[in-house]
């Protein structure tokens, strides 16, 4: 039984977090040392197998549905000309995502995900059939001036995500992809985590869409005073509410869904990694679903993976958003629970295991 709603919004319960199960990923790394290859051979798809079964709580994890859920919404911020694209972008993606035709849609159509894009704040409205509609407001205030959004509205964003994720959970899907979409969330997030981090601008602020040198201090400086026009927002709530975006808090919500039910949550980028961490804070625990499936350029990525205590499997630059990210590397995982499932152990397949010292000396 999940953990209901009520307690997320009171307390972040961790009632029912299902921790990661270190005796299972042990019994795991037993079994691979027992296939017919090398010990430690296969490197971090090692890690990353003992990982998921420690996660889902099997020795011999299997992933069969992948379902990618992409929260869209939209940021005041970008007034203060802190992102490449126009603020209308938004909108136009929504809508080639829907018609399948985004980077993300491509990635989850190769790899037989479900695929749901969720607004939860777009500005403009998106005509299209496919769009799920969890509208809570029309975009956040620009908070360089004061709260992106009020705690009621954060709380409903976040709610979105954790309604949103179980539906689709409880259609069959057994491990997510959580994606963003919303001209100026990078700049949310970076903001985000230069408060939950203690850092400043210039560490947590990137070029996101590929903004220039003129554009990259625009952006550090509308971080800086976001930072202090919210300065007393300490709590993780008023965090969030001051700070964040309600695509942050949806994604957020959907991944202490996750942690409910041993579900593996394949991170992409920066902003899915500040929601986590969010999340994390709200409902201790919910790192032990997550795993980092690569590392984006973007300055915070790598200090809020470490701040997780994850290591990111590859580094290829990629900052897309979208969840294309993790998308990409959905296969990788995939196959790598597949070895650990269908590879013979060295006794099933008569084969002749490593001689060892001790074997020499008898």
């Amino acid at each position: 039984m999940s953990t209901g709603w009520e307690d997320i919004f009171a307390h972040g319960s961790t009632a029912s977090v299902h921790p990661f199960d270190p005796d299972t990923a042990a019994h795991a790394a037993a079994r691979l040392d027992q296939l017919t290859k090398p010990p430690g051979s296969l490197g971090r798809l090692e890690e990353l197998i003992v990982r998921m079964a420690g996660i889902i709580g099997q020795p011999v994890p299997r992933l069969h549905r992948p379902g990618v859920l992409i929260y869209a919404a939209d940021h005041g911020v970008t007034e203060e000309g802190v992102s490449a694209y126009p603020a209308e972008v938004t909108v136009q993606m929504a809508i080639n995502i829907c018609a399948g035709g985004a980077v993300s849609s491509v990635l989850a159509r190769a790899a037989g995900a479900v695929l749901r894009l969720i607004d939860v704040g777009i500005a403009g409205t998106v005509d299209h059939p496919a769009l799920v509609v969890r509208k809570v407001r029309s975009g956040t205030a620009n908070f360089t001036k004061g709260p992106a959004m009020s705690l009621e509205e954060c709380r409903a964003a976040v709610r979105a995500g954790w309604e949103t994720t179980l539906g689709l959970l409880d259609e069959g899907v057994d491990h997510v992809v959580f994606g963003e979409l919303g001209i100026g969330n990078t700049t949310a997030s970076a903001a985000l985590l230069s408060r939950l981090l203690a850092r400043p601008a210039e560490q947590t602020v990137g070029r996101g869409t590929g903004i220039d040198e003129a554009g990259l201090a625009r952006k550090q400086s509308a971080v800086r005073r976001a930072l202090q026009a919210n300065f007393e927002a300490r709590e993780p709530w008023a965090v969030m509410a001051a700070l964040g975006g309600l695509e942050l808090a949806a994604i957020a919500g959907g991944m202490m869904a996750c942690a409910t039910r041993r579900v593996p949550v394949l991170l992409d980028g920066v902003v899915v990694s500040a929601a986590a961490l969010w999340a994390d804070r709200v409902m201790p625990g919910v790192r032990d679903v997550l795993v980092a499936t690569h590392t984006s350029p973007e300055p915070a990525h790598r200090a809020v993976l470490e701040v997780l205590g994850l290591q990111a499997l590859v580094d290829w630059g990629m900052r897309l958003g979208e969840g294309s990210g993790a998308l990409a590397l959905l296969p990788v995982i995939r196959n790598a629970c597949l070895v650990m499932a269908e590879t013979a152990t060295f006794s099933e397949a008569g084969v002749s295991e490593r001689v060892t010292k001790e074997d020499e000396s008898r």
